[in-house]
């Protein structure tokens, strides 16, 4: 058989039917004999101290097994895989409304919320902090951001300040922009199955990273890491809501071993929003100077976001963004957080770039528009060639390129410039477009190939599918390096017991575990010569290891040849197997690693009601080998969705209680099918070989970034209103 070439060809899903015929287990689907369940309790307000509990009612109650609150907490030490962290109950002090204060264990569900209900606290009261604009006097400063100081200026010689270096600016526009708190909203909620048997833990829950998870809970309830195992085969929905370790496995796994019986819990939808965490809400400041020629002199860009008490997580809006995108001789960044009475932040889908993109995109159209320049044209004359700052080279940049081609496929330069100066009946259409990028990164990883004597080869880690098509990267990279069919290669994952791959996030996980892989497969198929030429049942035995050769799941010599299997099968061996690790090396130090791409969306806004509707989106993206084109523009795709549901649709608010209004799935705003029209996706497919030996780059979460930029400029294309605060809905071009 002909060796083929896995990456590259669309490949469906292989875990695709098992998804849609209701066969792939997810946590919440886990339930061993015996399993009791767990029913977290919140608070309803969000800023006191708890003076009392009453649990009469509920520990009364039959069928109740445990009820724990601060008064009387499970044994949890606050302790994390990476440090301290929070315990759940350890607590008196409430810091926001739906924060985990009670739990409640007992034969079922429905009983465990029963008792809940009854469960009365008192609260010693304080006046809750929750808007942004009215708390910024509180603003602090973290330690770092994104591994650099809170605040980073670049400054040409002579020049003393950034500034200086606006106020000498030929052209200049400043703005503040505004984003929106906002949830993961994820189909699967948080849950935990935890089961405490022979002094050890296994507990099924969604997680990025099992090993972490498993690191986690072994640090909370003081175990050895060898006693805990985190298993996480299929998640319905993460981009970082489900990094960190929330307060119902901590609870779970803490219940189980005091119990000595499996505990299952599941957040509702509601306390999804607030029991786990989201993306803050920022407000962001960018000044822009530039020569008549469009060419940037100055970028200042500041950006403030809110965090729960006692946090210092902030949204790194400016320095993911204006820090590295565009090249100019003078840039300031940096970053505050204002301590709130809200639920806790934490990575969303493009931490930073996300909300930061809208900003500096807006301020870069602002400029065009005020230069009478194409915005294009405005970003083509800015173009970074080197990372600014660093001047290390690009591993691999074709952002120019992208620019190029998105115009030309979205028939950018046919376009009336004016704003307001096209329409179609009722509706004004308007066209914007944004740049897109997205650090391309790549940890330390181990994989495990193993050959099988039924002619199929296991390809096995510790990673995880987000629902993003991890289970398939195994499949065809191990194709791809074994010169076997996809459909020979049985893919594992999702369990901290196999090979340490590491954790998902970041938009790192194939460009992780591919090069892992591939090291793992050559080791493999030495270790396969190797029997090969020591076994007496085998035709090759006695040959010299040099002399035999695989190829395409064949090992041949002197005329011989025999599939693996068949070889494996010969010497009565099941299979044999071999690790491979792989990791970034001194290239991070030389080169500076990235993705890129151009966001174009056309707008169509009613002249009468302001009802905006997204008529067409195109995303051309340069991000190194497309390992599998059908589930890289699905990523993609579902990036834009998001860009759209923020440009338009989500945004978390509090009311004057400090309550989420809208803090349920019923009633958070997310774009349905018919908000979303067809959309293009284009990639470049230029190898990045600088990164990892397959070239690929992360495609999870780019998509994302520009996209609200881009519906915002089409916006002011179609009507002339600029809106600097997302969402944008229907009360902002009314007024």
């Amino acid at each position: 058989m002909a060796r083929r070439r896995a990456h590259g060809a669309p490949v469906d899903r292989v875990d695709g039917r098992l998804k849609v015929t209701g066969g792939a287990d997810y946590a919440m689907d886990r339930l061993p004999a015996r399993t009791a369940h767990g029913y977290v309790v919140v608070s309803t307000v969000a800023n006191a101290t708890i003076t009392a509990v009453d649990t009469r009612v509920a520990t009364g109650t039959p069928g109740v097994l445990g009820v724990y609150t601060p008064f009387n907490p499970l044994p949890i030490l606050p302790q994390g895989a990476m440090g301290p962290a929070w315990a759940p109950l350890r607590d008196k002090e409430v810091a926001f409304h739906g924060q985990p204060v009670g739990f409640v264990v007992a034969e079922s569900f429905e009983l465990a919320r029963e008792a809940a209900g009854t469960i009365r606290f008192d609260y010693a009261e304080r006046t809750p902090a929750h808007s942004l604009e009215d708390n910024l006097s509180r603003a602090q400063a973290p330690r770092s951001v994104s591994g650099e100081p809170a605040v980073v200026t670049i400054l040409a010689d002579g020049v003393p300040t950034i500034d200086r270096a606006l106020e000498s600016s030929e052209v200049t526009v400043s703005a503040t922009y505004r984003t929106a708190a906002q949830n993961h909203a994820a189909m699967e909620p948080h849950s935990a199955v935890a089961v405490w048997e022979n002094d050890r833990m296994t507990v099924h829950s969604s997680t990025q990273g099992p090993s972490f998870l498993a690191g986690d809970i072994a640090a909370a309830l003081g175990l050895q890491a060898s006693q805990v195992r985190a298993v996480s085969p299929y998640i319905g929905g993460a981009f970082g809501g489900k990094f960190y370790t929330y307060a119902q496995t901590r609870l779970a796994a803490a219940a189980a071993r005091e119990l000595g019986r499996p505990v299952k819990v599941a957040l509702t939808r509601e306390q999804v929003f607030t029991a786990t965490a989201g993306r803050p809400e920022t407000r962001q400041t960018v000044a822009l100077g530039a020569r008549r020629d469009g060419t940037l002199t100055a970028v200042k860009h500041h950006s403030w976001s809110s965090a729960s008490p006692g946090s210092t997580t902030v949204e790194a809006a400016a320095h993911t963004t204006s820090r590295r995108w565009y090249a100019s001789p003078n840039i300031e960044v940096g970053a505050k957080y204002v301590p709130l009475n809200v639920p806790e932040a934490t990575i969303m889908r493009a931490p930073g770039e996300a909300p930061g993109s809208f900003a500096l995109e807006s301020a870069m159209d602002e400029l065009a528009v005020k230069l009478g320049m194409d915005p294009v044209e405005l970003r083509v004359r800015n173009h970074a060639d080197t990372e600014p700052g660093s001047g290390r080279p690009w591993s691999s940049k074709h952002l120019l390129e992208c620019y190029r081609t998105g115009a030309e496929r979205f028939g950018w330069n046919g376009r009336d410039r004016t704003p307001g100066g096209t329409a179609d009946g009722d509706w004004y259409v308007g066209t914007g477009m944004a740049t897109a990028s997205f650090p391309a990164y790549r940890f330390q990883a181990t994989m495990k190939v193993r050959f099988r004597a039924d002619g199929t080869a296991d390809v096995s880690g510790s990673t995880v599918d987000l629902g993003t098509g991890m289970w398939t990267v195994l499949s065809v990279v191990g194709a791809q390096a074994l010169g076997i069919p996809v459909q020979r290669i049985r893919p594992d994952l999702g369990d901290s017991r196999l090979s340490a791959a590491g954790f998902v996030g970041g938009s790192s996980g194939t460009s992780t575990v591919s090069g892992a892989i591939l090291v793992a497969a050559e080791n493999a198929k030495k270790a396969l010569i190797d029997l090969a030429v020591r076994d007496a049942r085998s035709p090759f035995q006695g040959m010299d290891p040099g002399q035999v050769r695989y190829e395409n799941g064949r090992l041949t010599a002197s005329g011989r040849g025999e599939d693996f299997g068949a070889l494996l099968a010969a010497v009565g061996r099941d299979g044999v197997e071999a690790e491979g690790s792989s990791g970034p090396g001194a290239e991070t130090q030389n080169y500076a690693f990235a993705s890129f791409g151009a966001q174009f969306c056309e707008v169509r806004v009613n002249r009468w009601t302001s009802q905006i509707r997204v008529s067409r989106l195109l995303s051309v993206m340069d991000a190194g080998t497309v390992v599998n084109p059908k589930t890289a523009r699905s990523q993609i795709l579902g990036g834009m969705v998001w860009g759209v549901s923020a440009a338009l649709h989500e945004g978390l608010r509090a009311d004057g209680a400090g309550r989420w209004g809208n803090g349920s799935l019923a009633d958070y705003l997310i774009p349905v099918n018919a908000d979303i029209p067809e959309v293009e996706v284009h990639f470049l497919d230029h190898p990045d070989t600088l990164h990892n030996p397959l070239g690929a780059r992360g495609v999870g979460e780019i998509g994302t970034v520009g996209t609200a930029a881009a519906v915002a400029n089409a916006v002011h294309h179609a009507t002339g209103r600029r809106i600097r605060e997302l969402p944008i809905t229907l009360d902002k071009l009314l007024d």
